[in-house]
């Protein structure tokens, strides 16, 4: 007598794909942990493309490259498999950012640097949005900074890749641009508008990268001096209207009256 499967076991792949799908989606701890770990290694990432921006290329580094790639061609790969929609993830610039940054790490090894593709790999840390619920139940600090914390994160992730591209760019022509520190420091006087003038990029493209900077790196600045000098007020959904930001004692809604009934933090 042969015994069928169950109906209600699905077949292996299709539980290896639940489990993989779980691990990017589910509120689980195991869950929690693998997606702070992605976002630690998004981190490290960055962190390590910045300190070897100051080393000359060697076999080591390369390799190192190398296996960075693969893991980022991993994840990028189970996310794509675990896509209820799979062409319309495709279709995200992000994901091509994605794409480039893999290919920028894996090329190396057949002797191409790919250099300032590297840093779109910092777009990376814009998906890890996804944390925002996790943080906010893990964080008090999150809770009552989220807007701070995300403005702020628009400009870093800003002035890195401005910098990486900045940095590609000019470090073999431009004397002033000798690694990641010198991009750095034009980027951020340049956002600033402070213009020193000691370092500066000779013709067309130089110059149109510094409008860039100048254009959507105030624009961001701004946008973080304003959230951080606003009055203080709290995020709570009007189950009425939807307004989202009240004063932290508010009763009624603001603009349609409704009772709150926002929960104490503590």
């Amino acid at each position: 007598m042969t015994l069928s499967a169950s109906p209600a076991d699905p077949p292996r792949p299709d539980r290896f794909k639940d489990r993989i799908r779980a691990l990017y989606e589910d509120e689980t701890a195991q869950a929690q942990r693998f997606r702070y770990g992605l976002l630690a290694f998004d981190v490290t990432t960055i962190a390590f493309v910045v300190a070897t921006s100051f080393l000359p290329r060697q076999a080591a580094i390369e390799v190192i490259d190398f296996v960075i790639g693969l893991a980022l061609l991993t994840d990028f790969s189970a996310r794509l498999w675990i896509a209820r929609r799979p062409w319309r993830e495709l279709s995200h610039p992000l994901t091509w950012a994605d794409l480039i940054a893999i290919v920028s790490f894996l090329a190396p090894i057949v002797g191409e640097g790919g250099g300032f593709l590297r840093v779109l790999r910092t777009l990376r840390l814009m998906r890890t949005y996804q944390l925002v619920k996790q943080l906010r139940g893990d964080s008090a600090f999150f809770r009552k900074n989220q807007e701070i914390i995300f403005a702020a994160t628009n400009l870093c992730v800003f002035i890195f890749v401005m910098t990486g591209i900045v940095y590609e760019t000019q470090h073999r022509t431009n004397p002033g641009i000798a690694n990641y520190v010198d991009a750095l420091y034009f980027t951020v006087t340049s956002l600033t508008t402070t213009g020193y003038g000691d370092i500066t990029l000779p013709g067309t493209t130089g110059r149109l990268i510094s409008v860039l900077i100048m254009i959507f790196g105030v624009t961001l600045f701004l946008r973080l001096a304003q959230v951080l000098f606003r009055p203080t007020k709290v995020r709570f959904p009007c189950p009425t209207c939807g307004l989202q930001r009240h004063e932290p004692d508010a009763v009624h809604c603001k603009a349609c009256g409704t009772v709150l009934n926002i929960p104490n933090e503590d």
